[in-house]
């Protein structure tokens, strides 16, 4: 009697031939072997490490499902809402997290130069937090601080607050809440945006929050896609069609379902600087890190 030990040894083959013809997989003739190579599993295996593009790929079966409504929005214009992606918070939640679990406290921060604000003890806030894995990262790592999550997604804020009350963390909490109209004067000292600027109906307006919500001498971090804002200097960029393809399908027109600006994926970093100038940030100072090629780091103080 025949024992299935795990997937269809057809399926594995015809998919096996895909990815060696794709120069994704080694194929030995002689032995009728397959290889995955060190350097593609890296990206491709959900391994740890902030370069990782498995999750990120996937945005592309999830936004597969609303191909027709974002076909009837380039006859129509409007857009796809959030409640049309089934699988989006989750995925955006796994990548952000590898990320988040490898550098945030290393790397991510003292980039922001808060690291000893921190330690000390200040007033911090998270905008379009998400499933809140920043905020409970940074918070059970500076106790003396207290930490606020802002999203307009229930699901998240309820995730987020699950994940509070699971670590016991005492100085965390989450608000639903829309991030244009946060309506926080003075309040912090640092505030952080992981990927969630450019998603926003009304960024312009999210951005005049985050500053009228900063303290005097308070930080923003804000960490977005690194691009251009002109086309014809993205043509060497190494994702470019993907982010451009994941902002048609996903992140311009969730924006434009709201009505918004529709700001797009790559809005790139001259547009991302000016409308912080506009804010109200006089410097907006931009900075990478060694391990993630695909983020810029917007520093701005007030």
């Amino acid at each position: 009697m025949r024992t299935r030990l795990g997937p269809d040894e057809r399926y594995v083959r015809e998919w096996l031939a895909a990815m060696v013809v794709g120069r994704i997989v080694d194929y030995d003739s002689a032995a009728q072997t397959y290889a995955l190579p060190a350097e593609h599993a890296a990206w491709l295996t959900r391994a740890a490490g902030p370069a990782n593009m498995a999750s990120p790929m996937m945005l592309l079966t999830d936004a597969a499902r609303v191909e027709q409504e974002v076909v009837r929005c380039f006859r129509e214009g409007g857009g796809v809402p959030y409640s049309s992606y089934d699988r989006f918070h989750a995925l955006m939640a796994e990548t952000s997290g590898r990320r988040f679990d490898h550098g945030l406290l290393s790397e991510v921060l003292p980039v922001a130069g808060v690291v000893e604000k921190l330690q000390q003890g200040i007033d911090t806030a998270d905008v379009g937090c998400g499933s809140g894995r920043a905020i409970n990262i940074m918070a059970r790592a500076f106790p003396n601080s207290r930490f606020v999550g802002y999203d307009f997604g229930a699901e998240v804020i309820e995730a987020a607050t699950a994940d509070t009350s699971a670590l016991e963390l005492q100085n965390t909490s989450f608000v639903e809440r829309d991030v244009a109209y946060l309506g926080e004067a003075e309040a912090f000292d640092f505030i952080s945006a992981f990927d969630a600027i450019h998603d926003q109906a009304r960024p312009d307006l999210v951005l005049k929050c985050v500053y009228d919500a900063l303290r005097p001498g308070g930080t923003f971090l804000c960490v977005d896609v690194a691009a251009s804002s002109r086309l014809e200097e993205n043509m060497d960029h190494p994702v470019a069609p993907f982010l451009y393809t994941v902002s048609t399908m996903h992140c311009m027109t969730v924006s434009l379902a709201l009505e918004g600006m529709g700001l797009g994926t790559m809005w790139g970093e001259q547009r991302a600087v000016q409308m912080m100038q506009d804010a109200g940030f006089g410097d907006v100072e931009i900075r990478r890190l060694p391990s993630d090629r695909f983020n810029n780091y917007y520093v701005a103080v007030k």
